[in-house]
């Protein structure tokens, strides 16, 4: 299998590489009735078009129960996040951890936890792995990952083998990308691109209903533009990534430094917390600025015009129909993406002279990720 087609386009069924079916692994004493084997004669799937859109086969038509239950499972930098999806993208249970991130074996314990939790009382066909980071999607090994313990790391053979079932590895911002594409804020628009907002920025592009992920497999890593030359280290080594300045680590690292300086706009922040200025993270500031609070307001704003440059200059590259925001910080809501909208009709290269993207919240909030893993893993080859 590829990791980039001639144009640079990954099908859906050329995203990763089946593994031997699970037939092949023996079943270990005691496992529970969803890690039985399937069969080794299953049907190749081709890319998964939504019914309506020409020139592509729609899925619309298959019942339910064709489409079977799936479990999809986003590892990021904070936290697992895992839920039973079925093929409609509802989601029918859900359960969450936090990462281990210094410590690989530990995030697959925490995945094979999961699967077991979810796994009792559903009939499970399929499981889906977002997980952060640049991979060999043809092998379901994880490259590099700022966020995460993995260096070269085998995960999709890895979980193979301790859960005994097939297993799709795939990027956890092309899993959010797809899962708005096919169920939620993107639905109908060719050309898509996706930013999540998390501990870093992910993101992720649709384009005419395939990911793409360039010639080498790693596009989309827009959150390591540099976006101020010399500005704060990032964990990849560079500095001044977009990242630094508009995810939800760049948040709460604000309200830090300003509750640090003890300043008077700041005191409801620090009384938040206790006086304990560690303990502010982005997502508190986002919840007091849904509250009134206008220091934190403030600082989403902030965060929401460093947004808006950037996907500027996303626009000017790649020129997409729509920007769909996720991730946890999106839930700021308009706090967030009304100073973003502003930056971006302020900084966008031909403006007034150009129709400009739309730019929309995602519809499907912190799930996306997991739902697109478990949409990806029923609609991927089965064999080879």
């Amino acid at each position: 299998m590829r990791t980039g087609s001639r144009r640079g386009i990954l099908k859906e069924d050329e995203m990763a590489a089946g593994a031997e079916p699970a037939s092949s692994y023996p079943r270990r004493r005691g496992a529970p009735p969803w890690a039985a084997g399937q069969p080794r004669s299953v049907r190749r799937a081709g890319l998964p078009g939504r019914a309506g859109l020409p020139g592509r086969a729609g899925r619309a038509g298959l019942p339910a129960a064709r489409r079977g239950l799936a479990i999809g499972i986003d590892v990021g930098g904070t936290k697992v996040a895992a839920g039973v999806v079925d093929g409609s993208g509802r989601l029918l249970a859900q359960a969450r951890r936090s990462t281990p991130g210094s410590d690989a074996r530990e995030v697959e314990a925490v995945i094979v936890d999961l699967v077991a939790e979810l796994g009792r009382g559903h009939r499970i066909r399929s499981i889906g792995i977002g997980a952060a980071g640049w991979m060999d999607l043809s092998n379901g090994t994880v490259l590099f990952s700022p966020h995460l313990a993995w260096r070269n790391e085998p995960l999709r053979s890895n979980l193979e083998e301790l859960l005994r079932r097939r297993v799709t590895v795939v990027n956890d911002a092309d899993a959010a990308a797809w899962a708005e594409w096919r169920f939620g804020a993107g639905r109908g628009e060719p050309r898509l691109v996706c930013v999540t907002l998390g501990t870093g920025i992910g993101g992720a592009m649709i384009l005419d209903g395939r990911v793409e992920r360039g010639r080498h497999g790693v596009a989309g890593e827009f959150g390591h533009q540099v976006i101020v030359p010399g500005g704060h280290r990032c964990e990849c080594g560079n500095r001044g990534c977009w990242e630094q300045y508009a995810s939800g680590n760049a948040l709460g690292r604000e309200a830090r430094e300003l509750a640090a300086a003890n300043s008077p706009v700041a005191q409801s922040l620090r009384a938040a917390v206790g006086g304990d200025v560690q303990a502010i993270t982005g997502a508190l500031v986002t919840r007091l600025a849904l509250d009134g609070d206008p220091a934190c307001q403030e600082l989403v704003e902030e965060v929401g015009q460093w947004l808006g440059l950037g996907l500027a200059n996303l626009a000017a590259a790649l020129d997409p129909g729509t920007f769909v925001i996720g991730g946890g910080l999106s839930e700021a809501g308009g706090l967030l993406l009304g100073p973003a909208r502003r930056a971006f009709a302020r900084n966008l290269t031909g403006r007034g002279f150009r129709p400009a993207a739309a730019i929309e919240a995602a519809a499907l909030g912190p799930s996306a990720g997991l739902i697109g893993a478990a949409d990806l893993s029923r609609s991927l080859p089965r064999g080879r």
